[in-house]
């Protein structure tokens, strides 16, 4: 696609006469083809966005909520995996061909406009421009006025160039009209400023950004795969689990990894932290892990929401939980059964501590809604915060390792699961809440194309379009010359390529200034 201000000129358009490779790289480089082209493309993504793809998470549920005749259909067309069709490779391809030929076509245009820009003018020219006067300076001084139109170009940002040519002018006759046989020539000096001229390249800077765009997700699509990984505290792994749907059919394999991860941490923000831990009471959650790389050594990675975590080609992002209740950590109040003060203890998730008299203290599990299943073991009815005990592993110098359950509520001791044991009463007094797990989203792009995307791409083409719209080439010419009387005068035109209004208020100011100079002169 070529400039925005470009029209499509009647010539430009194919002839029936032209030979017909001609006629194809015409149609292929213009403008009106090119939109076309990207707005398939848009609709394209849009049904991408309302229609669940295979490749996201909940796409099996998605599926069976839909009706034979929409599977059908929308298999056959390859919307549920519409960033891989074919028909949206092609037309990405064809695309770019026509950015790559349209660019080709009209750059050499708009360099001209930066390499050879228009020094000289003719007086009729300036005034049949949209903005134009003529100022009668006080002074006969054609260098004075010279001097003066620099001042006030170079006062209004117009770098000012000063140009001698030969101005042609003609006599006129008593009703006003032009006499061709009195041709009347002189030596005139043109001043031309002009502001912004880098902005006639604009468009091929959006066009730049665009290829880079496509070709960065192209490549990323072709080269790299996403999958989800479980990370429990505690937990390793060197392999991450694939998932590929082939519509109805879900198939998992796993990948191996050149390095392990252990979790070693997860958080929860809360706003409120009383509060559940549901999406709308986070603020942030954090999952930190230990990667053990034979190659390139162990190394700490702490993953955010808006804190991605890249190594070797593989990016982790935040997914998801698993929404059951869990604690980050806990704080028990430990007192003796034989009498004494109360022990407060604060342990985090698969941490420990020493009681004074030697006695370990695991923390091992959390039930957040205790209750017992029906073969009568400890178990969670829920995920909620309803009745929630932490599960400790105790072990007494000596002694065999017993487990212990403290409950964050008063229960009776004559009941045998909160009955004091090892000679401690165990009371669960507070707790930092978590999910039980975090679920990592692994996107492997071993070519950081998504990276050239949305880096170079997207963010250079947000830049290209504030620079190609928010500024203008803007241009001025002064014709400064004797008149038939031999009075000198100032002809003054301008153009812009766009902001027609910003730049008619400029122009206006710099006659103003002018014809004020004049007068004070």
């Amino acid at each position: 696609m070529s400039a925005a201000e470009e029209t499509i000129r009647a010539g430009e358009m194919p002839k029936a006469n032209e030979p017909i490779f001609d006629r194809v790289l015409n149609f292929l480089s213009s403008v009106r083809f090119g939109v076309v082209m990207l707005c398939t493309l848009v609709a394209l993504c849009m049904v991408g966005m309302l229609i669940v793809q295979q490749n996201v998470q909940g796409f099996d549920a998605y599926f069976a909520s839909l009706t034979p005749a929409e599977k059908t259909v929308y298999g056959s067309l390859g919307f549920f995996d519409i960033y891989h069709s074919w028909y949206f490779n092609l037309l990405l391809l064809i695309l770019s061909l026509n950015i790559i030929l349209a660019s080709i076509d009209r750059f050499p245009r708009a360099w001209k406009y930066v390499s050879k820009p228009k020094l000289i003018a003719t007086k009729d020219w300036l005034l049949s421009q949209k903005d134009n006067a003529i100022v009668l300076p006080a002074r006969s001084d054609e260098k004075a006025a010279i001097e003066d139109v620099k001042a006030v170009f170079a006062k209004h940002g117009f770098s000012p160039a000063v140009t001698e040519n030969e101005s042609v002018s003609y006599g006129l006759d008593e009703n006003g009209n032009k006499q061709f046989d009195q041709i009347l020539r002189s030596k005139a000096v043109v001043v031309f400023g002009q502001k912004g001229k880098l902005n006639r390249l604009g468009a091929y800077i959006v066009h730049v950004t665009l290829l880079t765009l496509f070709l960065g997700h192209f490549v990323a699509l072709r080269t790299g795969f996403d999958a989800d990984v479980r990370m429990i505290p505690g937990d390793g792994t060197d392999k991450i689990q694939m998932i590929q749907f082939d519509l109805d059919k879900k198939e998992k394999f796993d990948v191996q990894l050149p390095f392990t991860m252990t979790c070693t941490d997860i958080q929860q923000k809360l706003i409120d932290p009383s509060g559940s831990i549901d999406v709308t009471n986070t603020l942030d959650w954090r999952t930190q892990l230990k990667v053990e790389d034979p190659e390139y050594g162990d190394q700490i990675a702490d993953i955010s929401m808006n804190k991605p975590f890249s190594y070797r080609g593989y990016r982790f992002f935040q997914a998801q939980t698993i929404p059951i209740g869990n604690a980050r950590n806990i704080k028990l109040e430990v007192t003796p059964q034989g009498g004494g003060d109360p022990i407060l203890l604060d342990i985090p998730r698969m941490g420990n501590t020493t009681l004074a008299d030697g006695t370990v203290v695991e923390y091992d599990e959390f039930l957040p809604d205790f209750t017992f299943n029906s073969e009568g073991k400890p178990d969670t009815r829920s995920g909620d915060y309803n009745n929630p005990v932490a599960v400790l592993n105790v072990t007494p110098p000596g002694g065999q390792r017993t487990r212990v359950f403290a409950f964050g509520a008063g229960i009776a001791e004559n009941i045998p699961v909160g009955a004091p044991k090892l000679g401690y009463k165990w009371r669960l007094t507070d707790y930092e809440k978590s999910p039980f797990a975090h679920v990592l989203s692994i996107k492997y792009d071993p070519y950081n194309g998504a990276f050239i995307a949305w880096y170079f791409g997207g963010f250079g083409l947000i830049g290209a379009l504030m620079f190609v719209f928010f500024f203008s080439h803007r241009r001025i010419w002064a014709l400064v010359r004797k008149d038939a009387d031999g009075r000198t005068e100032v002809v003054l035109g301008g153009h812009t390529n766009r902001n027609h209004a910003g730049f008619e208020d400029k122009f206006n100011k710099i006659v103003e200034e002018l014809r004020q100079r004049t007068v004070s002169a």
